[in-house]
């Protein structure tokens, strides 16, 4: 499949426009002493990160704001703008919660219940506006199968709320380890913009796609391991919400079972762990949850573990795009 220019184009100035704004933003944020607080309870190896500059997803947040605005005055479409709003206002309520941190000087932010509500609400927006502009049907596509299952119109707008908070607290819960929800996302971004490149209605959140994987390119300059830079929740949050934004602006939700993968399996390995626990009072079923961390204690380095569950998302979401390509319309 060729993929258009343009979309090329978007990749490219996310990624140049990212990799210029690390240049001033992470020497502001060690300037600004916002620095990572690690946990005291979590791996003691990744205690030498204390201080870190966190936050650092603002620069692929700026980045792919310029794209997406640009792509709407060149093109009169607004559609990468409107998903990226959608991610932004998560990546708001991680500054929230970063800049509560901050403020408290440990790793604990907003409440749960808090960043529930505020993740609920904004989910139930954006599928109202979806469905106000024609590009959300409750109709769910069936990967591999090539057929639809309908469901009543509230079922719908339930279901696609919940995986939307789901999907962003589990792209959080993946960014533990330096370059690791960085990595795992780009062929998640990649899916989306080929996807999105297959119509003629829904190329805006190709872009949108696109400029996304650009910026996470750039990005990885600075969050490599060592990591000069983490996103926070500010960027892991909105990572979130533009990875779920996008399968559901595609009408596409059940991609995520397969693109979404790892994310799926990291969440998992905290439920499971946290149950088991509870239930056996004190025993485990990993050595650390999530499911990076285990790794990292069986004596895995942090950049294999990025190598590894990175191979495991790009298989992931070639099974998703075969799974769908025939259902994009």
């Amino acid at each position: 499949m060729k993929v258009p220019q343009e979309l090329l184009l978007c990749a490219g100035a996310g990624f140049g426009l990212t990799a210029l704004l690390g240049l001033a933003v992470v020497p502001a944020l060690r300037r600004a002493k916002v620095g990572q607080t690690i946990k005291t309870d979590g791996p003691v190896w990744h205690m030498g990160k204390q201080g870190t500059p966190t936050m650092g997803g603002v620069m692929f947040i700026a980045a792919a704001l310029a794209v997406s605005v640009a792509w709407g005055l060149w093109k009169g479409d607004w559609a990468a703008l409107t998903v990226f709003a959608f991610a932004a206002v998560f990546g708001a309520i991680g500054f929230l919660d970063d800049f509560a941190k901050l403020r408290h000087h440990e790793n604990t932010g907003l409440s749960a219940p808090a960043k529930f509500l505020l993740q609920l609400s904004a989910a139930i927006l954006f599928t109202v506006l979806l469905q106000y502009l024609g590009h959300l049907r409750p109709d769910l596509a069936i990967p591999f199968l090539a057929t639809e299952l309908h469901l009543p119109r509230t079922v719908y707008l339930v279901f696609a709320a919940l995986v939307m908070v789901g999907t962003v607290n589990a792209v959080n819960l993946t960014d533990g380890v330096d370059g690791l929800c960085t990595c795992v996302t780009m062929p998640v971004a990649l899916t989306f913009a080929l996807l999105a490149a297959r119509t003629d209605n829904k190329v805006g959140y190709g872009a949108f796609a696109a400029c996304l994987l650009g910026c996470l390119v750039g990005f990885f300059l600075y969050n490599h391991h060592p990591a000069k830079a983490f996103m926070g929740d500010t960027g892991s949050l909105f990572l979130g919400g533009a990875v779920c934004g996008l399968a559901f602006a595609l009408d596409l939700p059940l991609i995520l079972v397969f693109a979404g993968i790892v994310y799926i399996i990291e969440t998992l390995s905290d439920i499971i762990q946290v149950t088991y626990f509870k239930l056996t009072h004190g025993k485990r079923v990993f050595l650390m949850a999530p499911l990076h961390h285990h790794f990292e204690k069986k004596g895995w380095s942090e950049n294999k573990v990025v190598a590894v569950f990175t191979a495991l998302s790009c298989l992931g979401c070639a099974l998703g795009y075969w799974g769908v390509a025939n259902l994009v319309r």
